[in-house]
């Protein structure tokens, strides 16, 4: 058996499914766990192994929590004036 994803229109979902029901004996549905929690899981997961590879090559900068932090209120202080 293969696994293939298949993106359907949201107005076509319920056809799509009697399509399907025909071939019940051949065809497996399984909704992803992690896309009904979240629709952009592998966007987010893909993005944040890009972050970690980029922080261990030294290609981003990384700052202490104090000085983020005395950033962010140096940044709101300069609003207030």
């Amino acid at each position: 058996m293969q696994t293939l994803t298949v993106n359907i229109q949201d107005n076509f979902v319920q056809d799509f499914l009697t399509i399907l029901e025909h071939y019940k004996d051949k065809v497996q549905l399984q909704k992803d766990k992690k896309l009904e929690h979240d629709p952009y899981f592998y966007e987010r997961q893909k993005q944040l192994q890009q972050d970690i590879e980029e922080i261990d090559n030294g290609n981003v900068q990384m700052i202490s929590n104090e000085n983020f932090w005395n950033d962010i209120d140096t940044f709101t202080a300069s609003l207030q004036k």
